[in-house]
């Protein structure tokens, strides 16, 4: 019978895969849950995020995945060795510490301290309390899809619907550190040391034409100019611990910032630009309207969940457009 019952789960997650941070001047990272970075412009946020709609009120699946920027024959992720989570994830449990010191050796730009090179090896200090914490986390930056670009120019409450149309959630902040650093706290996902060829990291910065960015009918060819994403996966070496993928560099991911001062939206693990690009630091300078061509998301779930609800996800559409006035908002470095 358990047998049985074994098959069937694994029968109905294969079916739904069918369709689919601040650095302390003295030279210690204190690496709080609530860092945030300087700020270096301030700019117009976008109304909305390129569109990925059906064409001319057709919609299919190979639309929408054409939309998602998925090729044709893309690898859909591996199986996950445990049955306690969806394929796709990966199954994270460990302590979570909400307060975490790490010495830095060596920087890269000793003048503001903001990429450490190295960090004493094996020193990641607990100063607060362990939480134990047990749940799933998308194995790569949505849509989750080995060898596709990760979707950027979405605001939180669009990753958040997106997540829960998959009968997911948008991850917690501290949820998405400890998949990132693992039990071992680690400043970056693969180690001490900073390493700009394991992750999309580390990349020129390219200045913003906000104009371009404001106008509705230039802001996609904008984006596009800027964009220097990686597909996910393509970097073999930026994986946690858990086996998660991208979780430094990349795209900067919405997570639900659990302090909720500010505002329940923080951004983890910073982009490919010259930026923090560690687990521990968040930005949370930015409300949940703010959208931006580097900031993307990933979903979390529950232990024990099966992969139903992942054709809401694709019935429900993919954060479709507000219509929103533009807010103002304040562009940041990056984590």
């Amino acid at each position: 019978m358990k047998q049985q019952i074994r098959l069937g789960s694994v029968v109905a997650c294969l079916m739904g895969l069918v369709l689919f941070g601040s650095t302390s001047p003295d030279g210690v990272a204190s690496a709080r849950a609530g860092e945030q970075a300087q700020p270096a412009a301030t700019r117009v946020a976008p109304a909305s995020s390129i569109e990925e709609s059906a064409v001319g009120g057709k919609s299919t699946d190979a639309i929408l995945l054409a939309n998602l920027g998925i090729k044709p024959g893309a690898t859909r992720p591996v199986a996950n060795a445990s049955m306690s989570c969806p394929d796709g994830m990966v199954e994270v449990e460990g302590d979570y510490c909400p307060e975490v010191e790490q010495k830095c050796v060596r920087w890269l730009d000793p003048e503001i301290k903001r990429r450490c090179a190295e960090f004493e090896p094996g020193q990641s200090t607990c100063v607060g309390r362990p939480v134990h914490k047990h749940f799933c986390i998308d194995r790569y930056e949505f849509p989750n899809v080995a060898g596709s670009m990760p979707i950027v120019m979405k605001d939180w409450y669009e990753a958040k619907a997106t997540c829960e149309g998959e009968g997911k959630r948008l991850c917690g902040d501290s949820e998405w550190t400890l998949a990132c650093e693992g039990e071992e706290r680690l400043p970056y996902p693969y180690g001490y040391s900073r390493n700009s060829e394991a992750c999309n990291i580390d990349k020129p910065h390219i200045d913003v034409d906000e104009a371009a960015m404001a106008d509705w009918h230039r802001r996609d060819a904008e984006v596009a100019r800027l964009d220097q994403r990686s597909a996910s996966g393509s970097h073999e070496a930026c994986v946690s611990p858990f086996g998660a993928y991208d979780m430094t560099g990349n795209v900067d991911e919405w997570v639900v910032n659990e302090h909720g001062k500010p505002y329940k939206s923080g951004l983890k693990g910073g982009y490919w630009g010259p930026v923090r690009d560690r687990c521990r630091p968040m930005t949370t300078a930015h409300s949940e309207l703010f959208e931006f061509y580097q900031i993307g998301f990933r979903c979390c779930g529950d232990v024990g969940t099966g992969s139903a609800g992942m054709q809401a996800g694709v019935n429900s559409g993919i954060g479709a457009s507000h219509g929103k006035a533009a807010p103002r908002g304040t562009l940041l470095a990056g984590s």
